[in-house]
Protein backbone atom coordinates (compact mmCIF):
# COMPACT_ATOMS: atom_id res chain seq x y z
CA UNK A 1 0.00 0.00 0.00
CA UNK A 2 1.26 3.24 -1.23
CA UNK A 3 1.88 5.56 1.65
CA UNK A 4 -0.11 8.63 1.76
CA UNK A 5 -0.36 12.34 3.93
CA UNK A 6 -4.42 11.47 4.07
CA UNK A 7 -3.36 8.63 6.34
CA UNK A 8 -1.31 10.26 8.78
CA UNK A 9 -1.27 8.79 12.16
CA UNK A 10 -0.40 10.12 15.32
CA UNK A 11 2.94 8.70 16.85
CA UNK A 12 1.93 8.64 20.54
CA UNK A 13 1.71 5.21 22.17
CA UNK A 14 -0.74 3.98 24.74
CA UNK A 15 0.76 1.01 25.60
CA UNK A 16 2.27 0.87 29.21
CA UNK A 17 5.89 0.83 28.77
CA UNK A 18 8.61 -1.84 28.84
CA UNK A 19 11.21 -1.23 32.35
CA UNK A 20 14.01 -2.61 32.84
CA UNK A 21 15.15 -2.79 35.91
CA UNK A 22 18.98 -3.43 37.25
CA UNK A 23 20.72 -2.66 40.38
CA UNK A 24 23.11 -3.84 43.13
CA UNK A 25 22.39 -6.88 45.34
CA UNK A 26 19.21 -6.80 47.77
CA UNK A 27 18.40 -2.93 46.83
CA UNK A 28 14.70 -3.91 46.13
CA UNK A 29 14.45 -4.48 42.25
CA UNK A 30 12.38 -7.22 42.84
CA UNK A 31 9.84 -5.80 45.59
CA UNK A 32 9.73 -3.02 43.08
CA UNK A 33 8.60 -4.51 40.60
CA UNK A 34 6.10 -6.58 42.27
CA UNK A 35 4.91 -3.16 43.46
CA UNK A 36 3.26 -3.11 39.20
CA UNK A 37 -0.37 -4.14 39.20
CA UNK A 38 -1.63 -7.80 39.25
CA UNK A 39 1.21 -8.97 38.22
CA UNK A 40 2.73 -12.69 37.14
CA UNK A 41 6.24 -13.71 38.21
CA UNK A 42 8.14 -15.27 35.37
CA UNK A 43 11.58 -16.79 36.97
CA UNK A 44 14.92 -18.59 36.20
CA UNK A 45 16.53 -21.19 37.85
CA UNK A 46 18.10 -19.11 41.30
CA UNK A 47 15.74 -16.14 41.10
CA UNK A 48 12.93 -15.95 43.94
CA UNK A 49 11.07 -12.89 44.63
CA UNK A 50 11.66 -11.56 48.75
CA UNK A 51 9.94 -13.65 51.18
CA UNK A 52 7.15 -11.16 51.81
CA UNK A 53 6.03 -10.74 47.89
CA UNK A 54 3.31 -13.12 47.20
CA UNK A 55 3.24 -13.22 43.27
CA UNK A 56 1.57 -15.75 41.03
CA UNK A 57 3.98 -17.81 39.00
CA UNK A 58 4.36 -20.81 36.43
CA UNK A 59 7.68 -21.66 38.08
CA UNK A 60 11.21 -21.78 36.21
CA UNK A 61 11.47 -21.06 32.79
CA UNK A 62 13.95 -23.51 32.00
CA UNK A 63 13.98 -23.64 28.08
CA UNK A 64 13.41 -21.43 25.00
CA UNK A 65 10.30 -23.77 24.73
CA UNK A 66 9.16 -23.16 28.04
CA UNK A 67 9.74 -19.04 27.41
CA UNK A 68 7.69 -19.44 24.01
CA UNK A 69 5.01 -21.09 25.71
CA UNK A 70 4.23 -19.19 28.47
CA UNK A 71 4.55 -15.70 26.44
CA UNK A 72 2.23 -17.41 24.16
CA UNK A 73 -1.08 -18.13 26.75
CA UNK A 74 -0.39 -14.47 27.82
CA UNK A 75 -0.40 -13.39 24.20
CA UNK A 76 -3.53 -15.77 23.10
CA UNK A 77 -5.52 -16.93 26.36
CA UNK A 78 -7.60 -14.81 28.58
CA UNK A 79 -6.61 -13.40 32.03
CA UNK A 80 -6.65 -10.85 34.64
CA UNK A 81 -2.74 -9.73 34.88
CA UNK A 82 -1.71 -6.52 33.84
CA UNK A 83 2.49 -7.10 33.87
CA UNK A 84 4.72 -9.44 33.06
CA UNK A 85 7.74 -9.40 35.67
CA UNK A 86 10.63 -11.41 33.71
CA UNK A 87 13.54 -12.09 36.66
CA UNK A 88 16.02 -12.25 35.47
CA UNK A 89 17.73 -11.02 32.13
CA UNK A 90 21.10 -12.76 33.40
CA UNK A 91 19.56 -15.71 33.99
CA UNK A 92 17.62 -15.86 30.55
CA UNK A 93 20.41 -15.16 28.67
CA UNK A 94 22.05 -18.92 28.42
CA UNK A 95 18.90 -20.32 27.72
CA UNK A 96 18.12 -17.59 24.80
CA UNK A 97 21.91 -18.77 24.23
CA UNK A 98 21.02 -22.52 23.95
CA UNK A 99 18.74 -21.97 21.64
CA UNK A 100 20.79 -19.47 18.99
CA UNK A 101 23.37 -22.62 19.25
CA UNK A 102 20.88 -25.15 18.03
CA UNK A 103 19.58 -22.94 14.99
CA UNK A 104 23.14 -22.35 13.10
CA UNK A 105 25.00 -25.41 14.92
CA UNK A 106 27.25 -23.54 17.37
CA UNK A 107 29.06 -25.54 20.22
CA UNK A 108 28.94 -22.28 22.19
CA UNK A 109 27.65 -18.60 21.44
CA UNK A 110 31.05 -17.46 22.01
CA UNK A 111 32.84 -19.69 19.82
CA UNK A 112 31.89 -22.15 16.87
CA UNK A 113 34.78 -24.85 16.75
CA UNK A 114 32.35 -27.72 16.05
CA UNK A 115 29.22 -25.85 14.31
CA UNK A 116 28.67 -25.02 10.89
CA UNK A 117 31.44 -23.09 9.14
CA UNK A 118 28.79 -20.72 7.85
CA UNK A 119 28.24 -19.68 11.04
CA UNK A 120 31.63 -19.65 12.89
CA UNK A 121 32.24 -16.64 14.99
CA UNK A 122 28.62 -15.50 14.61
CA UNK A 123 27.12 -16.42 17.64
CA UNK A 124 26.78 -13.35 19.17
CA UNK A 125 25.34 -11.74 15.53
CA UNK A 126 23.43 -14.35 15.21
CA UNK A 127 21.86 -14.02 19.14
CA UNK A 128 20.16 -10.35 18.01
CA UNK A 129 17.57 -13.01 16.43
CA UNK A 130 16.68 -14.58 19.46
CA UNK A 131 17.12 -11.85 21.52
CA UNK A 132 15.05 -10.00 18.94
CA UNK A 133 12.24 -12.11 18.81
CA UNK A 134 11.58 -11.75 22.80
CA UNK A 135 11.78 -8.29 22.74
CA UNK A 136 9.52 -8.66 19.83
CA UNK A 137 7.00 -10.92 22.30
CA UNK A 138 7.31 -8.05 25.02
CA UNK A 139 5.83 -4.97 22.68
CA UNK A 140 3.06 -7.52 21.59
CA UNK A 141 2.49 -7.76 25.72
CA UNK A 142 2.29 -3.81 25.71
CA UNK A 143 0.02 -4.00 22.68
CA UNK A 144 -2.19 -6.14 24.82
CA UNK A 145 -2.48 -3.55 27.90
CA UNK A 146 0.53 -5.24 29.69
CA UNK A 147 3.12 -3.58 31.34
CA UNK A 148 6.36 -5.44 31.10
CA UNK A 149 9.10 -5.27 33.88
CA UNK A 150 12.40 -6.83 32.97
CA UNK A 151 15.07 -7.82 35.70
CA UNK A 152 19.03 -7.60 35.71
CA UNK A 153 21.58 -7.43 37.81
CA UNK A 154 24.57 -4.93 37.32
CA UNK A 155 28.40 -5.36 36.64
CA UNK A 156 31.01 -2.83 36.27
CA UNK A 157 32.49 -1.95 33.33
CA UNK A 158 35.17 0.11 31.91
CA UNK A 159 33.36 2.52 29.38
CA UNK A 160 35.83 3.79 26.35
CA UNK A 161 33.91 7.45 25.97
CA UNK A 162 34.94 9.00 22.42
CA UNK A 163 35.07 12.25 23.90
CA UNK A 164 36.70 11.78 27.54
CA UNK A 165 38.98 9.71 29.17
CA UNK A 166 37.46 5.80 29.95
CA UNK A 167 35.75 5.64 33.06
CA UNK A 168 34.23 2.69 35.02
CA UNK A 169 30.08 2.67 35.25
CA UNK A 170 27.50 0.15 36.54
CA UNK A 171 25.71 -1.17 33.69
CA UNK A 172 23.06 -4.36 32.88
CA UNK A 173 24.90 -7.55 32.96
CA UNK A 174 24.22 -9.18 29.41
CA UNK A 175 26.66 -10.18 26.87
CA UNK A 176 27.58 -6.93 24.81
CA UNK A 177 24.89 -7.37 21.82
CA UNK A 178 22.26 -8.64 24.01
CA UNK A 179 22.73 -5.58 26.33
CA UNK A 180 22.24 -3.17 23.50
CA UNK A 181 19.59 -4.56 21.94
CA UNK A 182 17.86 -4.74 25.21
CA UNK A 183 17.71 -1.31 26.32
CA UNK A 184 17.04 0.17 22.61
CA UNK A 185 13.88 -1.93 23.16
CA UNK A 186 12.97 -0.88 26.24
CA UNK A 187 11.02 2.46 27.27
CA UNK A 188 12.45 2.64 30.56
CA UNK A 189 16.01 1.82 31.54
CA UNK A 190 16.03 2.24 35.87
CA UNK A 191 19.15 1.75 37.73
CA UNK A 192 18.40 1.17 41.76
CA UNK A 193 21.27 1.88 43.52
CA UNK A 194 22.08 3.67 47.37
CA UNK A 195 22.48 7.00 47.59
CA UNK A 196 25.65 7.61 49.33
CA UNK A 197 27.72 10.40 50.39
CA UNK A 198 31.27 10.87 50.63
CA UNK A 199 33.18 13.24 53.08
CA UNK A 200 36.54 14.12 53.89
CA UNK A 201 38.19 14.55 57.23
CA UNK A 202 41.51 16.19 58.39
CA UNK A 203 43.76 13.69 60.05
CA UNK A 204 46.63 14.87 60.23
CA UNK A 205 49.00 17.85 57.82
CA UNK A 206 48.48 17.61 54.26
CA UNK A 207 46.40 14.82 55.14
CA UNK A 208 42.62 13.76 54.50
CA UNK A 209 40.73 10.61 54.76
CA UNK A 210 37.22 10.05 52.76
CA UNK A 211 34.52 8.03 54.47
CA UNK A 212 30.57 7.33 53.28
CA UNK A 213 27.29 8.08 54.93
CA UNK A 214 24.08 7.45 54.14
CA UNK A 215 23.52 4.41 52.11
CA UNK A 216 19.84 3.82 53.22
CA UNK A 217 17.80 5.70 50.66
CA UNK A 218 17.22 3.77 47.60
CA UNK A 219 16.91 5.91 44.18
CA UNK A 220 15.54 5.06 40.58
CA UNK A 221 17.76 6.54 37.80
CA UNK A 222 15.98 7.34 35.15
CA UNK A 223 18.46 9.30 32.77
CA UNK A 224 22.11 8.29 32.35
CA UNK A 225 24.82 9.58 34.38
CA UNK A 226 28.70 9.27 34.30
CA UNK A 227 28.43 5.97 36.69
CA UNK A 228 25.48 4.22 34.92
CA UNK A 229 23.44 3.46 31.81
CA UNK A 230 19.83 4.52 32.18
CA UNK A 231 17.03 6.00 30.30
CA UNK A 232 13.41 7.11 29.78
CA UNK A 233 11.30 8.01 26.85
CA UNK A 234 8.61 9.65 29.46
CA UNK A 235 10.21 13.14 30.32
CA UNK A 236 10.35 11.66 33.37
CA UNK A 237 13.23 12.97 36.23
CA UNK A 238 16.67 12.60 36.37
CA UNK A 239 15.87 10.25 39.42
CA UNK A 240 12.81 9.15 42.16
CA UNK A 241 13.58 8.52 45.70
CA UNK A 242 12.24 4.73 46.16
CA UNK A 243 10.23 4.43 49.18
CA UNK A 244 8.72 0.66 49.49
CA UNK A 245 5.21 0.53 48.84
CA UNK A 246 5.47 3.60 46.17
CA UNK A 247 8.03 2.89 44.06
CA UNK A 248 5.36 2.26 41.12
CA UNK A 249 3.03 5.08 42.42
CA UNK A 250 5.65 7.39 41.40
CA UNK A 251 6.93 6.28 38.11
CA UNK A 252 3.73 5.64 36.67
CA UNK A 253 2.71 9.57 37.13
CA UNK A 254 4.75 9.38 33.95
CA UNK A 255 3.62 6.40 31.42
CA UNK A 256 0.54 4.81 30.25
CA UNK A 257 -1.41 2.46 32.84
CA UNK A 258 -1.44 -1.31 31.95
CA UNK A 259 -5.07 -1.98 30.78
CA UNK A 260 -7.77 -1.53 33.40
CA UNK A 261 -5.74 0.47 35.79
CA UNK A 262 -6.96 3.97 36.65
CA UNK A 263 -4.13 6.07 35.82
Amino acid sequence: MAISLKSLKSTTRENPPITLIYGVDGVGKSSLAAEFPDAIYISTAGERPPNDVDLATPGDVTTYEDLKNIVGDLLSEDHDFKTVIFDSLDGLEPIINAETCARIGADSIGSNDKGSPAAFGQGDVQGDVEWGEFMDACAQLTERGIAVVLLAHPEIKRFDSPVTDPYDRYQVKLRKRAAALVRERSDIVAFLNYRVSLKSKEVGIKKEVTHAEGGKERQIHLTEGAGFVAKNRYSMPDAITYRKGKGFEELSKFFPAPAGVAA
